[in-house]
């Protein structure tokens, strides 16, 4: 298996990566960089873990609503600030799933 440097939202990770795999880890990775800096860029959320929970949850979506379409539009359309989904309701939401002890903020 390979490793691969890669940077999200100015933080570089070293993740691994099967042989031939580059491209799609590079695709997966500006996904997620552009989703984790749309919802920083909003900024109504601060915290890095709970920016990366919740790009976790808009990207699953686009998955389970769309599928490879998804993926499609996204290429063709990043995610600006302003398509977001209500980020305090899905804080708010996972704040009550987690309960107390394992609020993000």
């Amino acid at each position: 298996m390979k490793q691969m440097e890669v940077t999200i939202m100015g933080q570089s990770y070293l993740l691994g990566c099967p042989e031939g795999g580059e491209a799609a880890l590079t695709k997966a990775v500006s996904q997620v960089d552009r989703e984790m800096s749309a919802i920083r860029d909003s900024g109504r959320v601060k915290a890095r873990e709970r920016i990366a929970v919740l790009a976790a949850l808009n990207l699953a979506y686009q998955l389970a609503e769309g599928g490879p379409a998804a993926n499609a539009q996204s290429k063709s359309r990043p995610v600006a600030a302003d398509n977001l989904p209500d980020l305090e309701s899905l804080m708010r939401r996972l704040d009550e799933a987690l309960g107390h002890d394992g609020q993000l903020l």
